[in-house]
């Protein structure tokens, strides 16, 4: 069985390997590899290919075994590309960091910790000191989640811990830790929108989530509301949410994803058709806020224990397409480890 690791995923093959109980040839390719046929030759129906995106424009991929997407987004792949005998599998692990990175967004947008580092200088400071501005505090404050699964739920249980309350709108999740102040149906949306101090991104992008937040729904919250994206940027309009930013409708945005990402190895792709970073009440970052030091073990482990698994025939871990039953079986267990 051989592994082929493509585009991004290829610079951890030493990770994967280094997990691995299993012999296998681990080949890295490409970025291009996830859209062109030129690498297709190589792949046989006994391997794994490992990638974050995954389409054939002519409708003809090579067979294999698995796609396993070493993230928990399948927007970067079209099924339908993906041969019917190969399963495929996604991971996790994400949720510590995007938490802590959306609590650390609303303690910045309260605090201005850069701000107040920028008005301290000694020969100013009797001054400065005398008429320094106070800062605000999430304690007390409402959180507004919209999508309450794995990444809702850690950032939840953080920001319970600073005293916040929490709303979410979620059609399936359910409560059983006792998390949110409220879990809502989709229906309830309006009444979210209208009570959140912040109001964070944490759903997948799927048919019915796309252009979700609108220029109604931003209308709907807090002038002083504060819209923290770290799913998939296109849950919000584009047009509309640089509209609502521009003329303050709301009161400012943390966005760390977007709505152009590069595909190839040297093409120049925009982040937005709009200058998102030149707006005063924008926070812009570079869809960092899960690339952590620590992420791609924990994910790569994950990857690693499912080959073996697939390996020995054992059930798979986040299998989110069994393969058609005409091909190949492989085994399903939809627990987490």
């Amino acid at each position: 069985m051989k592994i082929f690791m493509i585009g991004e995923a290829a610079n951890h093959k030493d990770k994967l390997a280094a997990f691995l109980t299993t012999p296998c040839d681990i080949v890295p390719l490409p970025r291009e590899a996830a859209h062109a046929s030129d690498f297709d030759s190589a792949i046989t129906a006994e391997d794994v290919v490992v990638s974050l995106r995954f389409s054939r424009s002519d409708g003809k991929s090579p067979d294999f075994r698995l796609l396993h997407v070493p993230g928990a987004g399948l927007d970067g792949i079209d099924i339908a590309s993906v041969p019917p005998g190969a399963g495929i599998c996604n991971v996790f692990e994400h949720e510590i960091p995007i938490a802590e990175f959306v609590l650390s967004a609303m303690l910045n947008w309260e605090i201005r910790p850069d701000a107040l580092r920028r008005s301290f200088a000694t020969d100013s400071w009797s001054d400065v000191y005398r008429s320094r501005v106070p800062h605000g505090e999430i304690h007390g404050r409402t959180l507004g989640l919209i999508g309450f699964g794995r990444i809702g739920r850690t950032i939840a249980r953080r920001a319970a811990a600073f005293g916040m309350r929490i709303l979410a709108v979620d059609q399936f999740a359910t409560d059983a830790e006792g998390l949110a102040d409220a879990v809502l149906p989709p229906e309830r949306l309006p009444e979210l929108l209208a009570g959140s101090d912040f109001l964070v991104i944490a759903c997948p992008l799927t048919d019915q989530t796309r252009n979700l937040i609108g220029a109604d729904e931003l209308a709907a919250m807090k002038p002083t509301g504060v819209l923290v994206n770290v799913s998939r940027a296109a849950i919000v309009d584009e047009a509309a949410l640089y509209d609502a930013l521009s003329r303050r409708t709301i009161g400012g945005a943390v966005l760390d994803v977007w709505y152009g990402y590069p595909t190839g190895a040297d093409d120049r792709v925009a982040p937005s058709r709009f200058r998102f970073e030149e707006l005063p009440n924008a926070v812009c970052t570079p869809h960092s806020s899960a690339w952590t030091t620590r992420l791609p073990e924990r994910r790569y482990a994950f990857i690693a224990r499912n080959i073996d698994r697939l390996a020995a025939g054992e059930p798979l871990l986040n299998l989110v397409r069994a393969p058609t039953p005409a091909s190949r079986p492989v085994l399903q267990d939809t627990s987490f480890p």
